[in-house]
């Protein structure tokens, strides 16, 4: 279940208290008190077979007693009790619980779940706080204080840091939409709160404490999906855990790391901070000035070591500063005393008047070059604060989206903030926090961009997939789950991934000096054993062999070390490669391993033996494709490297991205893989060069498309069909048909549109085109049609649902282009779609339409819909359409 009556848990109109007690500091009394001393306008009633009063109030004895079914009842019973109160409450029609009661057995909660199941009844917990909902006086908790009203959801695994943070935001006048405590969160959890959230008119930010995440693939597409409306803000705990102690590769060391979190949280748009002080920061900010787009800062002060501590702030969080333009300095000079800054950050010096505030902030908000403002200012016995705040509020007002302000001090600056707070600015305490929610800010639109990003599945070409599979079968059928060098390099040249030529050859020398004459001299020989998976590591590679001789003494010594290293290891003989050359290369790392929680992931990073220990690595999710690879390059400090110095040209990085969409490529087609790296991976101006591969399987197939957290283009979903005497394709819409999406709307008539989108309007703008091309497919599908070109692709219509985070509903509409109407596309469409959503096992489609649009009536009586008729107002008639599809 995702959202299903969560309105009951959040928003009820009745709570029962079961287990409520007169017992001083027992859960039940503190719950009990907690309501009835809130705001609560609903009816409360008491449960508990031991009172018949409690407080002048009638106590009932069983839930089924109770005069009404209760919208939510709160559970402050023994372990044992629970199964039966929960079973009870449903039979009884209550629609959602909350289990405090702490010590359940993972029996227990599995039966708990069975009996809330028949009655759709949502629970949260078991061994949780509570909530409160401060908009309905709500306090359904133990917490020690009642919390402010505001338009912030803060939803935490902690309860502890709950109340620490009732405690925290009272002292500063923050308020709350709901505050919830998931616990053990057997059946509500992150994902349906999100769900729930994202659409809630009260809440305007959403910040989560997060320890552990259970439902990986629900989380991201419901976190993708509440980070488009409104900023979601994560602390995740746990940044020192340790990853998976023993594995075969470099990148599968890394399987459970906090990286992967990190690299989860950036693909959901999604903004995480590592301090709960930085939470509320954050949320400040986004509220207060997420619109605003400047990359760089002017700093404003009347001290200049407030403007020196946010010049090292913004220098260490990587923020730029303006360069202050000629024009700006001219002006600044007539307002400015002859000893000013004259240069940014800008001191005003400390004696300013009120008037010089004003006449600098319009000179520098006039100057849309001088970026983000922040405006410092520290007390002073010449000018009181609150008269400069008054001041300059009127300009801050009408430019709330570029000024940032830090009034330094406590009760003196307090009523200056507040003028500032009233007319729309984001205030700080100091220099530093100012300069690094700005920081945030950049990193929360770099991580939005991110969430829009959709690859396909043929960005790489197409890849040799049977080969890939006849190496993969045959390993497994060897029982091996490690692949030799060689048939690793063969995996990788399926997926278009450049290798080094190598050649397999026996343990004697006549073997390999035969191979090398194959290939042509200077080679690299290398052992071959499925019983060693770093060869360096034991001496078992040799480089630069120039000659016969050279070559059959390396394979000597080879073996001599490498039995000494490793006795127990079977050598299955050598490989012979050409010894490769690649002026100004870069050595890197690329690889795939499976994350428990997340499912496949990719790493990139510096590479060589000592990886390791240099740990300049950055992950990703998959699917990706080159702007999400080049993003992935850019978090590693080699993306510096590979950017250029000196007289090293820069690198190809596409063709870097390359390689890291082919090993996405592979993590979906390929659910065996479970490990891989490329170490080296050559890079340089002219291309890529993969010398050195390892990679393992697994035959219970931890990876494949079906494990990804995000979903991939599904194009198993792809299918031509005639039409008109042509063919065309109907497909999944991908990002990259933007272009054509906005040529296939202006396309449509006046009318058409109308029609489609209940409004008058002559085109569609950027944004909307883009939200209806870069779509989440696991919640959303959108169908078009196209008739393949030499120009790429035309789209002549499209048909799109928006499924419910349930799957019980989806909303379709569809459009035909102007001039291909009446030739049955919207039926083909229409069909397209349909089938698609029983496969997914949707159990209702519904659509509305206009009064006037008797095509799409007569399309929709012809496919079965049924037609309700609904009254805006006067002036407009809408028919509902609905179609129960079969399970």
């Amino acid at each position: 279940m995702s959202i299903r009556h969560l309105e009951y848990l959040l928003n009820p109109k009745s709570v029962a208290v079961i287990g409520a007690s007169k017992r001083a500091g027992s859960v039940g009394a503190t719950v009990w008190r907690n309501l009835r001393a809130g705001s609560f306008g609903g009816a409360v009633f008491a449960v508990n077979p031991k009172y018949r009063k409690l407080d002048g109030e009638t106590v009932f004895a069983r839930p089924k007693d109770l005069p009404d079914a209760p919208d939510l009842a709160v559970i402050c019973s023994p372990a044992g009790t629970v199964i039966e109160l929960i079973d009870e409450l449903a039979g009884c029609g209550c629609r959602a619980a909350i289990v405090m009661t702490a010590g359940l057995t993972k029996d227990q909660k599995q039966a708990m779940l069975d009996a809330a199941r028949p009655g759709l009844l949502r629970v949260l917990g078991p061994n949780c706080l509570g909530l409160l909902s401060p908009h309905i006086g709500l306090n359904a908790s133990f917490s020690h204080a009642q919390a402010l009203a505001g338009q912030v959801a803060f939803v935490s695994q902690s309860g502890a840091l709950v109340t620490a943070v009732l405690d925290w935001a009272g002292s500063r006048n923050i308020g709350f939409s709901h505050m919830v405590s998931l616990g053990e969160h057997a059946d509500v959890d992150f994902g349906d709160l999100l769900d729930h959230l994202a659409s809630d008119i009260r809440t305007r930010s959403i910040l989560l404490y997060i320890e552990s995440i259970e439902s990986p693939a629900k989380f991201m597409s419901a976190a993708r999906a509440a980070a488009r409306n409104k900023p979601v803000i994560v602390v995740k705990a746990g940044r020192a855990g340790k990853g998976m102690a023993a594995a075969a590769s470099h990148t599968g060391a890394l399987a459970g790391a906090d990286i992967v979190f990190d690299a989860a949280f950036r693909r959901a748009g999604m903004l995480r901070v590592d301090t709960l002080q930085d939470l509320f920061m954050a949320a400040e900010t986004l509220a207060r000035f997420a619109s605003n787009r400047d990359q760089t800062m002017t700093l404003m002060t009347n001290g200049g070591g407030a403007g020196v501590m946010a010049a090292d702030a913004a220098a260490l969080s990587g923020v730029g500063l303006s360069e202050m333009s000629e024009k700006l300095r001219n002006q600044l000079d007539e307002v400015l005393p002859p000893t000013w800054s004259r240069s940014n950050p800008i001191d005003i010096i400390g004696d300013a008047p009120v008037e010089r505030y004003c006449d600098t902030l319009q000179a520098v908000l006039a100057d849309r070059t001088a970026g983000a403002v922040l405006f410092m200012h520290a007390p002073t016995a010449i000018v009181r604060s609150d008269e400069i705040a008054r001041a300059c509020a009127p300009m801050v007002r009408q430019a709330t989206d570029r000024v940032l302000a830090c009034w330094l001090g406590d009760e003196s600056v307090a009523a200056a903030r507040r003028i500032f707070e009233d007319a729309g600015a984001a205030n700080y305490d100091t220099p530093e926090e100012a300069v690094r929610a700005f920081a945030l800010l950049s990193t929360y639109r770099r991580n939005q961009t991110l969430m829009l990003e959709a690859p396909t599945a043929d960005e790489n070409g197409a890849p040799d997939i049977a080969t890939a599979r006849r190496v993969i079968d045959a390993a497994l059928g060897d029982g091996r789950e490690m692949l030799d060098e060689i048939e690793a390099k063969k995996l990788l040249h399926a997926y278009g991934i450049p290798v080094v030529r190598s050649v397999e050859c026996g343990a004697t020398a006549a073997a390999v000096v035969a191979c090398a004459g194959e290939i042509g001299y200077p080679v690299v020989l290398k052992i071959l054993s499925h019983d060693i998976s770093h060869k360096s590591d034991v001496g078992g590679v040799a480089l630069n062999l120039q000659d016969e001789g050279s070559l059959c003494a390396a394979a000597e010594q080879m073996l001599q070390r490498v039995k000494a290293a490793k006795p127990d290891a079977r050598i299955n003989g050598f490989s012979v490669q050409t010894m490769a050359s690649m002026p100004y290369v870069q050595e890197l790392i690329a690889g795939a391993s499976v994350d428990p929680v997340f499912g496949p992931v990719i790493l990139f990073g510096q590479g060589g033996t000592a990886v390791e220990v240099i740990a300049d690595r950055a992950v990703a999710l998959p699917p990706l494709n080159r702007v999400l690879g080049r993003e992935l390059i850019s978090r590693t400090r080699v993306a510096r490297l590979l950017a250029g110095y000196r007289d090293h040209p820069p690198a190809r990085q596409d063709a870097i991205a390359d390689v890291l969409i082919g090993l996405s490529q592979m993590l979906a087609d390929l659910p065996e893989l479970a490990e891989l790296d490329i170490n080296p991976l050559w890079a340089n101006h002219e291309g890529v060069l993969a010398l050195d591969a390892r990679i393992r399987l697994d035959a219970a197939k931890p990876a494949g498309a079906a494990r990804f957290s995000i979903m991939p283009y599904p194009a198993d979903l792809v299918e031509s069909v005639p039409w008109q005497g042509e063919t065309i394709v109907l497909r999944p819409i991908r990002p990259e048909d933007g272009p054509r999406h906005r040529a296939f709307a202006g396309r449509l008539g006046a009318e058409d549109l109308r029609l489609r989108f209940f409004s008058v309007r002559r085109e569609l703008p950027q944004s909307e085109l883009a939200r209806l091309t870069q779509i989440d497919y696991s919640r959303e599908m959108a169908f078009i049609a196209v008739k393949p070109g030499a120009d790429g692709d035309e789209t002549l219509g499209v048909v799109r649902a928006v499924c419910d985070p349930d799957n019980v509903e989806a909303e379709f509409a569809v459009i035909v282009r102007s001039d291909l109407k009446g030739k049955g596309l919207g039926g083909m469409l229409m069909d397209k779609l349909l089938r698609y959503l029983k496969a997914r096992g949707t159990r209702r489609v519904i659509g509305h339409v206009l009064h006037d649009n008797k095509s799409m009536q007569g399309l929709a009586a012809h496919l079965g819909f049924k037609m309700r008729k609904h009254e805006i107002d006067d002036d407009a008639t809408v028919w509902e359409l609905s179609l129960q599809t079969e399970a």
